[in-house]
């Protein structure tokens, strides 16, 4: 399917994987789809010059400034989405002549007709390869090892796993440019407290709640959250209930089992997964945002809990101090005991969270889609020959 302006011929041509976003209310909506929804708003926003393709697996996505190629195929299916990734989609840039392929998760194709630069978010199936299914992880490690030692470029979402990258694949880090991802401009304090009064009785939320959003998966940590949460529920005085909102994603049995297993099965609310258009009304409901992951590329909620003024307990891996900086609390991962004093004294000391929560929004206002949008199309010229791309 092509959209119905022809591609200019005085421009370069640059295509774009969109086939992971998702527009199911899932988990596969969260993280990578909204990385690549975010670049095709906004990239020819920031950068006209270029002409862009989109090759999508769902008709409805139609983003303004891109041309679109619709595959026939399901690729919501992930072995048609490989066979297509690997088959369809080197036959299709070549057809359309691209000057450059953007492949914005992980994997290209392995025999490529132009360029490509890849995202790498992070090397989770590396590090904590034991937390995937076998297939998915061998697939993973695989392709990613394979796409960035050929890739023209990397970009990685972090210093921190611009590191895992040279550590682990032996890329240099002169081949990896760092280019963060934003925040959505809907991220924001809600002052009305009406509104967040209206929609804690339509949710049925309480109204002193700790707040956690991520899919449940093994390596989000939840396990540590709710031994750090039956600790403070000793205290009867302690009154905020946990929340702990996302959809349900691999190995998530083990989160519920174990909250059976500590006696908190009428005092957490787990309201599965969360619009995205609804998440500002989450957090601007939470006193405390608590994201304990073992390990993240960059971790998109933290922040846009700080957006939303509402502080946050991170835990000390991989990227998370990098974007929290000074604006939140950061604790040892797996240790229970540190996370909860860390939620109890935010809870209590309403000084420091007052505090925290004027330097989470200053810290949020430092992180856009647009920026985001913006270093990506630099980087293309650069690739493409109007510039030098310097890792930087």
């Amino acid at each position: 399917m092509l959209s119905p302006h022809d591609s200019p011929k005085d421009r370069l041509r640059v295509g774009l994987n969109a086939h992971l976003l998702s527009l199911r209310e899932s988990y596969r909506s969260a993280g990578v789809s909204r990385y690549v929804r975010s670049l095709l708003m906004y990239l020819p926003q920031m950068d006209d010059r270029l002409d862009y393709l989109a090759f999508c697996g769902d008709a409805r996505v139609q983003p303004a400034g891109w041309r679109t190629r619709l595959s026939p195929w399901n690729t919501e299916h992930p072995v048609t989405r490989i066979l297509w990734e690997q088959v369809v989609q080197p036959w299709g840039a070549w057809r359309e002549k691209l000057d450059l392929l953007h492949a914005p998760v992980y994997v290209g194709p392995v025999l490529a007709p132009c360029p490509i630069v890849v995202t790498v978010h992070d090397l989770s199936h590396f590090l904590y390869s034991g937390l995937f299914r076998p297939l998915n992880r061998a697939y993973l490690q695989a392709l990613t090892r394979w796409t960035v030692s050929h890739a023209a470029h990397v970009i990685s979402d972090s210093q921190s796993t611009r590191s895992d990258i040279t550590r682990i694949l032996g890329v240099p880090e002169s081949r990896i440019t760092v280019v963060y991802p934003g925040v959505d401009e809907g991220m924001h304090p809600i002052g009305d407290r009406a509104e967040i009064e209206s929609f804690r009785a339509r949710r049925g939320l309480p109204e002193k709640m700790i707040l956690f959003v991520g899919t449940l998966e093994p390596r989000k940590n939840v396990l540590t959250l709710l031994e750090a949460y039956a600790l403070l529920r000793r205290d009867r005085r302690f009154a905020h209930r946990l929340v702990i909102a996302g959809g349900k994603g691999w190995y998530y049995e083990r989160i519920f089992a174990r909250a059976e297993q500590l006696g908190l099965r009428d005092e957490v609310i787990f309201p599965d997964y969360v619009p995205q258009e609804e998440l500002v009304l989450w957090y601007n409901a939470a006193d405390v945002f608590v994201y304990p992951s073992l390990y993240e590329g960059f971790g998109l909620p933290p922040l846009e809990a700080m957006a939303c003024g509402t502080p946050v307990v991170v835990s000390g891996s991989s990227s998370l101090p990098e974007v929290v900086g000074d604006a939140g609390v950061a604790v040892e991962a797996r240790d229970a005991e540190a996370l909860a004093q860390a939620i109890a004294e935010l809870v209590q000391d309403r000084g420091r969270h007052g505090l925290l929560r004027e330097a989470g929004l200053a810290r949020a206002r430092g992180f856009s889609w647009r920026a985001t949008a913006r270093e990506t199309a630099r980087l293309y010229h650069c690739i493409l020959g109007d510039g030098q791309a310097d890792g930087s």
